[in-house]
């Protein structure tokens, strides 16, 4: 196949094939990489320190816009009736997993069913064009229909499995850093803060090493200052993680609020046990290293060891059948 590419691309541009094609990728990577060369993301780290100082930086002048989930992409809504799903349970799931792996943009389902749209489509064309212009005749009809219809199923299945990995890989992030997110809302508590500035101090503490859950806890917060419900806004946040140790944290505040029980001594007690949670699953994790690591050294450590101390006996032994018959 390689052979018939190579003979292709220097029939249509020359012997010097390769070298263009080589320098054309390069020009497209530099071109891509441009944009992130010249807008640069300001670091957390920077943004609070400037925020303490009083000095806002130069997005913030007002000129930014005031949604967090920016504005809506014209040119997507002109196939808004082929992009949004017709099921509406099915839109409200893809919502809220988009969601969940941080993506809570008004045009979020739209971007998802284009691109599984334009990949599935895109690869398909490639399929086919293997197919009709590489494959040799001898190649069977189910073969052919094989090249070109997985290429478009994996383009099309592919944008949904990322969004679920990069959910898993969120959810983590967030896993991690609770336990520490709860300490310091335990601190602001008992120096006397109330919950709600308690819980944005701590967002706003956190943001560097923690970005995700430092936006949950402050979207709970702005809720909570546009008047909605504490118990409905604390549910809607953990229905976003999808976490058992978050629900489990707002179960306990929503008790704590509804009895009138202590906050301060509730989050003590769940911030010990969050972080004797977290020390288990580092064990874990330690555990399973052994395994993990005899299951490599058995694939990649013996059949070499294997070799090198039977090869040569196994060489001497093949030499002195050869002899053995040679001498008969």
């Amino acid at each position: 196949m390689f052979d018939q590419i190579s003979l292709m691309l220097t029939d249509l541009i020359g012997p010097d094939a390769f070298i263009y094609i080589a320098g054309a990728a390069g020009l497209l990577i530099v071109l891509m990489m441009l944009p992130l060369v010249f807008h640069k993301k300001v670091e957390p780290m920077d943004r609070i320190a400037r925020e303490r100082k009083g000095i806002l930086l130069d997005d913030e002048d007002g000129n930014e816009q005031l949604s967090r989930h920016g504005t809506r992409n014209e040119h997507l809504a002109k196939y808004a009736q082929y992009l949004d799903p017709a099921d509406e349970e099915q839109a409200s799931a893809t919502r809220t997993l988009l969601i969940r792996a941080g993506y809570p943009h008004k045009d979020a389902v739209r971007t998802l069913t284009a691109a599984q749209f334009l990949l599935g489509i895109g690869l398909l064309v490639l399929g086919a064009i293997y197919t009709l212009v590489l494959a040799g005749d001898d190649v069977p009809i189910h073969m052919k229909l094989a090249y070109t219809m997985i290429p478009g199923a994996v383009g099309y299945y592919a944008p949904k499995y990322w969004v679920q990995k990069r959910v898993a890989k969120r959810q983590g992030e967030i896993q991690d850093g609770f336990p520490d997110a709860l300490d310091l809302l335990l601190v602001c508590v008992e120096a006397g803060q109330s919950l709600d500035q308690s819980i944005i101090r701590m967002g706003t503490e956190i943001e560097p090493s923690y970005p995700a859950l430092a936006g949950e806890f402050l979207m709970v917060a702005q809720e909570m200052k546009a008047g909605k419900d504490k118990p409905s806004v604390l549910r809607s946040m953990a229905e976003r993680c999808d976490i058992n140790d978050i629900t489990s944290f707002v179960t306990v505040l929503i008790q704590s609020q509804s009895f009138g029980t202590s906050i301060a001594d509730a989050l003590r007690v769940y911030a010990d046990e969050m972080r004797d949670k977290r020390v288990m699953r580092a064990e874990e994790k330690a555990n399973v290293l052994p395994t993990k690591l005899t299951v490599g050294t058995m694939m990649f450590c013996v059949p070499p060891l294997l070799i090198i101390l039977i090869g040569p006996s196994l060489h001497g032994i093949g030499e002195a059948l050869s002899g053995t018959n040679t001498g008969f």
